[in-house]
C-alpha cells in the first residue's frame, strides 16, 4: 500500500513501540486514541500482520515524543547542526513549529471544478539533517511527492522540492495565513494521453489537521460534504495575493 514501510523497519519500529510502552506502563489503547488511529490497525501492525504506514508512525512519533524510524548514518547530518546552505541554513528549533501533518488542497487536473485532497507529512530529518515532506493518501500513487523542505531567510518563503531522477516537482508556499494555511503555487507535470506529460501549475493549501473542522480526502465534487470550504480556501489563495497567475488578454 501507499506509503508502506518495509517488513524489516515495520519490525524495527513495532518493537520500538512494544518496549516504549512496558517502560512507561502505557496501554495500546491509549496510544491507539493519542495517534488517531484505530486500535485493530495498531494491533495489526504490532503483531506483523500488515505493515506500518508512514503517517501511522509519523502520529505515533508525536504521541509518545520519540523517533521511531531508523536513521541512515551513511549520510550523516551537517557538522553545524544547520541544514545545507542550499536549502537555507535553517537549524531544526527554529522550523520545528512546520513539522506535523497537513491535508494538501489543490485543484484536480482531471475534473475541473473539483478538488483534490490528500495529506502531506513535514517531519525532520536527522540523516541528512534538514526537514523532508512525504505525500500520502493519494488516490494516484505512482505520482506521490516526497523530498526536501527549502526554507530561505531571504524571501521568507517555504519550498516543497521533488528532485526525481532530475525530475522536479516545486510547491512554494508563504508563511502560515492566520488559520494555519501555507499558501502558494504548485508547478508540475501531468499525466496527458499515452505517455506524455505536461507542464502545469495550479493554487495549493497546505492546512495543519489540527486545525480543520472536518476531514474528506480523495477528489472532493460540488455537493459533497467539506466541498465548499475546500473551494473557498483555494479561491483565497488568489484572492488574497498569496499567488498570481496572470493571463494574457487576447488582442482585439
Amino acid at each position: 500500500m501507499e506509503g508502506d514501510l518495509g517488513a524489516s523497519e515495520s519490525g524495527t519500529v513495532s518493537a520500538k513501540v512494544r518496549e516504549e510502552l512496558a517502560r512507561r506502563r502505557l496501554s495500546r489503547q491509549w496510544l491507539a486514541d493519542e495517534a488517531r488511529i484505530s486500535i485493530s490497525t495498531l494491533e495489526k501492525a504490532l503483531s506483523g500482520r500488515r505493515p506500518f504506514s508512514l503517517g501511522t508512525v509519523v502520529r505515533m512519533e508525536e504521541a509518545l515524543g520519540i523517533t521511531l524510524r531508523s536513521v541512515d548514518r551513511r549520510s550523516p547530518a551537517s557538522p553545524t547542526g544547520l541544514a545545507p546552505e542550499e536549502m537555507g541554513a535553517y537549524a531544526r528549533v527554529g522550523v520545528s513549529w512546520l513539522e506535523g501533518e497537513y491535508l494538501t488542497l489543490r485543484p484536480s487536473f482531471g475534473e475541473p471544478g473539483v478538488v483534490y485532497a490528500y495529506e502531506t507529512f513535514i517531519t525532520w530529518d536527522d540523516a541528512c539533517g534538514c526537514l523532508r515532506f512525504t505525500e500520502a493518501a493519494r488516490l494516484d500513487p505512482d505520482f506521490r511527492q516526497e523530498g526536501f523542505v527549502s526554507f530561505p531567510n531571504l524571501s521568507g518563503h517555504i519550498y516543497l522540492v521533488t528532485n526525481r531522477a532530475g525530475q522536479y516537482r516545486l510547491a512554494i508556499l508563504g508563511r502560515p495565513s492566520a488559520n494555519g494555511a501555507m499558501n502558494g503555487v504548485l508547478t508540475t507535470l501531468v499525466a496527458g494521453k499515452g505517455s506524455q506529460l505536461t507542464p502545469a501549475a495550479a493554487p495549493i493549501s497546505l492546512v495543519p489537521v489540527a486545525r480543520v473542522d472536518e476531514l474528506a480526502l480523495g477528489l472532493v465534487r460540488p455537493g459533497d460534504r467539506c466541498y465548499e470550504p475546500y473551494r473557498e480556501r483555494l479561491e483565497r489563495i488568489t484572492d488574497a495575493g498569496y499567488a498570481a497567475f496572470p493571463i494574457l488578454s487576447k488582442a482585439i
